[in-house]
């Protein structure tokens, strides 16, 4: 209970601290790398990244793709021509480089943009890769990710994520209320992941897929922005010899993706710094100086968790 009224309070100071203009315009960066993840793993691509090209198709390097897959893939060259095949126990694909169309089993299929050489990789639009190896691709346009596969997500609970004692992690638990399960119950310890592990389950609960630095147009304030399929969970950054700083979700500046998936925002600074282990410091001004990169860690609050604490080391350090 303690812990649910300290998140509440720091929401509340957070949104008073952002003013009451609802925070739902976000500056433009650049657009993100477009990822491609296997049954929820990212795909790691040596040199040829995957790219969107002007017609807005988005284009993946055949060959790793493939590869990943259990396909085989040969080059060969006629004259002037360069030809690409892919071969799996189900399926077979010929390709031309430049033409806009393929044969998939045998059968002539156009794809309206071109089958490419570049950076010395064959790239061929994404809806070849469903329709000539067989499997279900999805274009996920809020992450900028290619989905191919299943969607039956990482959870922290697996044994890959190994527990970190909590007597190993105390230089980060001044705070000791921020490592109580609903229950008012200590953690057994810490799972501590990285950002490269998104997207993951925390234990049976929420999806976490991605953790972004954006700036409010209303603003000009950083925000730390979370993807998730959960709406309004807290979260705390971890300073080493320091108190966690807590941080409610800035609920005006939610946004619905429209697919099971939300944006959670919330402030890098924030009064509820004030708040230090239960204790309010009406006359403490440090909390005015924080900055993203002191915290080593960010730790993930869910009231779901019971056995452990998920802490993410920290993307922007």
């Amino acid at each position: 209970m303690k812990k649910l009224m300290l998140a509440v309070l720091a929401g509340a100071l957070s949104v008073s601290l952002m003013g009451s203009g609802a925070e739902s315009a976000f500056a433009e960066g650049k657009p993100k790398q477009v990822e491609v993840l296997l049954n929820t793993i990212k795909m790691k691509f040596p040199d040829a990244k995957p790219f969107q090209d002007a017609q807005g198709s988005v284009m993946v390097p055949i060959r790793f793709v493939s590869e990943a897959l259990g396909a085989k893939v040969t080059y060969s060259k006629e004259g002037k021509v360069s030809k690409v095949g892919v071969y799996s126990k189900d399926h077979k694909v010929d390709m031309t480089i430049g033409q806009t169309s393929a044969l998939v089993d045998g059968q002539k299929k156009d794809y309206g943009t071109q089958i490419m050489l570049k950076q010395n990789r064959t790239f061929v639009p994404l809806r070849l890769v469903s329709e000539g190896l067989g499997e279900k691709v999805e274009w996920d346009k809020i992450g900028r990710w290619v989905w191919i596969g299943n969607k039956n997500f990482r959870s922290t609970d697996d044994k890959d994520f190994k527990l970190t004692k909590l007597s190993d992690f105390k230089a980060y638990t001044k705070s000791d209320n921020v490592f109580r399960n609903s229950a008012d119950e200590m953690y057994g310890g810490v799972k501590i992941i990285k950002e490269t592990d998104l997207p993951i389950r925390l234990g049976d609960g929420q999806v976490v897929y991605s953790v972004d630095m954006v700036e409010s147009k209303v603003s000009g304030n950083n925000l730390i922005q979370i993807r998730s399929s959960q709406r309004g969970n807290p979260i705390a950054f971890m300073v080493k010899n320091d108190f966690a700083k807590f941080r409610g979700v800035i609920d005006a500046a939610f946004v619905n993706n429209g697919d099971k998936t939300g944006m959670n925002n919330y402030p890098v600074i924030s009064q509820s710094d004030k708040f230090q282990n239960g204790q309010y410091i009406q006359n403490y001004t440090g909390w005015m100086n924080f900055k993203t990169s002191k915290a080593d860690y960010i730790l993930l609050i869910d009231g779901d968790l019971e056995k452990y604490a998920v802490a993410i080391i920290n993307p922007f350090k």
